[in-house]
């Protein structure tokens, strides 16, 4: 259990803290690896820029010179980790504190029920089916059989309407690429069907599952497949039994070969649904086939990428839809597919005060999930429109789920918080009551922990609001270690969930803070729209503003502030620590976009203009090459503790960016702080990375942080 600190110790930690950060944490002596610099300019719109790290883009796979560099910086990164008597306390406690059941949600596909299980410290979820609630289930698919060392992952599991296959895709490594594979339920066999060269897919099955639908890239080489944009994608179906060169081509257009397709087949098997895509921004347009009639051709009934058009599901001829058209906050509307005109939909769910996050259609109803502060509310509406309840929730946190048939009985939904570990619950539909179906025992006591919303002003006065979260006996008292996480970007919400990572660096007796900056989706197509392209400067000074009430509001100072962000973050964490570099004493950026001049160069980087614009724009190369962390590097500045990390089959955010970054970085450092660069191996942009792994980072991340903020871990911590 975990150990409880006293008011005594802690006032002891703060005293010791205090002392510690007006002397300072005593610097290292760091021998760098020697970085090559190169004479490569690029011209923009007339501009010269120079890029003397160019050749850190080769591939690490590929470049002998850029392995040697990977190699020569983890020697001196790990071994500086290694030398923090810290660590390895940290590393077992963490450990200890993941070893706990996780469940996921359940979901029925004929007369099972499937959900996925990991007993604590397995590398990867499993996979149970059970026929009932209430009887044993079946192991059905084990990831961690695939590879030794667990990077081998289950990305995502289909199960077929009859129940009798589950397909499923692999994720080798970290990469966005994915294998897609058929197991037959009752026997438990692995069929043959094997389909490649997927990414950014789901697979849907027919109703009378004979064999699914899915979107895959052409085939490229081993050379490009981990740099190489991605164009062309294509809809096909795919019959189980048959080889994948079989495969019925569904829609594809060679006219417009940066689209892309998510192809999504109604529950009652009539109804195709294609969301076309060709960025991030939630802008899509849709194809609709009728599968009722052999001879029906895809339509596309919604033209222009102009608005966001989600599908909840269909009842009969119409399609419902959660849109942002004529609604900032969104709406539900109903489209028929005989009369898809604009003038002829339906609104069933008007646009209220708060974000409609979610909506499912589920035994005979509407739930619906809203944020409100970035918190969520669950309403419940007849098909009408009008609401018959709501789901209670027990306080700050965020519920996920509600999915289902329109004729289930019933569905599951899941509810975290910082101090809450994911719950998952058990919606009777009919008559609203909640029953627990899974809940986890960790071990700590989410009564030990405060978990608070506070709001603040930003540099143009905007109203942002950040959650605060600690220890109940931690008394913030100017100089509390602190860590101010963000992301700001791509319609993305912050809402509070539980992780071990967080809850970790709460039991080492630091603060954690969460700062839901503009670019986000918290408060709808506005505050989404704020944070991009030109506005992209809201986003850092809304981050700086954050880390200014810390410092204000009396929690932490200067020296003892870490910024912590990843993907987007770590553009966020390099921004704001070139730009104002005396408000923070650590950041750890990760798997960042570092180089906001070529990040369009690269894999998926081109979806990325929609929020950031692209330097082929003579008005956003000049908003870009402003804020970029790359180019926006002073030699001589003094710089805060840096670590950056990345991983070398990161194929989202190419790892070149941070290469770039750091070595740049190390180079103009003009403090005694260090700047490292950790880079994992067999690992991508985080999804499928394995626990131990995880564990492994965490340790490192927190770690350095113990050393470069002057940390002290509690009395009796780890022992």
């Amino acid at each position: 259990m975990q150990r409880l600190l006293s008011l005594a110790a802690l006032m002891s930690l703060a005293a010791c803290g205090a002392k510690e950060a007006q002397t300072g944490v005593a610097p290292d002596t760091i021998d760098y690896p020697e970085t090559a610099v190169v004479d490569h300019m690029d011209s923009y719109h007339g501009t010269e820029i120079a890029d003397p790290y160019r050749w850190l883009e080769e591939d690490v796979r590929e470049s002998e010179r850029v392995k040697d560099w990977v190699e020569a910086q983890n020697a001196v990164t790990f071994g500086y980790l290694e030398d923090i008597p810290e660590r390895d306390l940290i590393a077992e406690r963490m450990r200890e504190l993941w070893n706990y059941e996780r469940f996921g949600r359940p979901g029925k596909e004929g007369d099972r029920y499937y959900y996925s299980y990991n007993n604590g410290l397995q590398n990867q979820d499993v996979i149970y089916v059970q026929d009932a609630l209430d009887v044993e289930p079946t192991l059905l698919i084990d990831p961690n059989e695939w590879s030794e060392d667990g990077t081998v992952a289950l990305a995502s599991y289909f199960p077929s309407p009859d129940g009798r296959h589950v397909a499923y895709l692999v994720q080798d490594g970290g990469s966005d690429w994915r294998i897609a594979k058929v197991i037959e339920v009752d026997s438990g066999e692995q069929l043959g069907d094997e389909l490649e060269w997927l990414k950014f897919t789901g697979l849907s099955w027919a109703a009378d599952g004979s064999g699914f639908y899915y979107s895959r890239y052409p085939a490229t080489s081993d050379e490009e497949k981990f740099q190489a944009l991605n164009m062309n994608q294509a809809v096909y179906f795919h019959r189980i039994g048959t080889s994948q060169s079989e495969d019925t081509l569904v829609y594809s257009n060679a006219d417009n070969p940066e689209w892309g397709y998510s192809a999504s087949v109604s529950d009652d098997g009539r109804h195709l649904v294609i969301t076309v895509w060709k960025g991030t921004d939630d802008r899509y347009q849709i194809v609709h086939q009728d599968l009722a009639d052999p001879d029906a051709e895809p339509v596309m009934i919604i033209e222009g990428f102009d608005y966001d058009y989600s599908l909840v599901g269909s009842i009969g001829d119409e399609l419902y839809f959660r849109t942002n058209r004529d609604a900032p906050k969104n709406r539900l509307i109903a489209i028929d597919v005989n009369q898809a005109d604009p003038d002829a939909w339906r609104e069933i769910i008007p646009e209220a005060e708060d974000v409609l996050d979610g909506v499912n259609l589920v035994g005979g109803k509407i739930i619906a999930d809203y944020m409100q502060d970035a918190q969520t509310l669950v309403k419940i509406f007849d098909l009408e429109g009008q609401q018959t309840g709501t789901v209670d929730l027990p306080g700050i946190g965020t519920a996920a789920g509600f999915a289902g048939k329109f004729d289930d009985p019933e569905t599951f939904f899941s509810y975290t918080s910082f101090d809450t570990p994911t719950t998952v619950n058990r919606l009777d539909v009919a008559t609203g009551e909640v029953t627990v179906f899974r809940k986890p025992d960790v071990a700590f006591n989410p009564d030990d922990y405060i978990v608070k919303q506070v709001f603040y002003s930003s540099k143009d006065g905007t109203r942002v609001p950040m959650f605060i979260a600690h220890r109940r006996d931690v008394e913030p008292d100017g100089n509390t270690p602190t860590m101010l996480y963000g992301y700001g970007g791509f319609n993305i919400s912050l809402t509070p969930s539980f992780s071990v990572t967080r809850l970790a660096w709460m039991d080492m007796g630091g603060i954690y803070a969460v700062a839901n900056l503009r670019g986000g989706g918290e408060y709808g197509k506005a505050w989404h729209k704020a944070g991009t392209r030109l506005n992209k400067q809201n986003v850092f000074d809304d981050f700086i503003a954050a880390g200014e009430y810390l410092v204000d509001e009396g929690y932490t100072s200067p020296s003892r502030l870490a910024i912590f962000g990843g993907s987007n973050g770590g553009l966020l964490v390099g921004a704001v620590t070139n730009q104002r570099p005396d408000l923070f004493g650590a950041a750890i950026p990760a798997v960042g976009v570092m180089d906001m001049l070529r990040f369009q160069e690269f894999t998926a980087g081109r979806f990325w203009v929609d929020d950031y614009g692209s330097s082929d724009d003579p008005a956003e190369f000049a908003a870009l090459s402003r804020y970029s962390p790359y180019h926006n590097i002073a030699e001589g500045a003094e710089y805060p503790a840096v670590l950056v990390t990345t991983a070398d089959t990161d194929d989202r955010v190419v790892p070149g960016h941070s290469f770039k970054y750091a070595a740049r970085l190390q180079a103009a450092q003009g403090g005694e702080a260090p700047v490292l660069i950790r880079i994992e191996t067999r690992a991508g942009h985080g999804a499928g990375t394995p626990t131990e792994m995880i564990i492994d980072d965490y340790a490192d991340r927190w770690a350095f942080l113990v050393k470069n903020l002057g940390m002290r871990l509690p009395e009796g911590y780890g022992s």
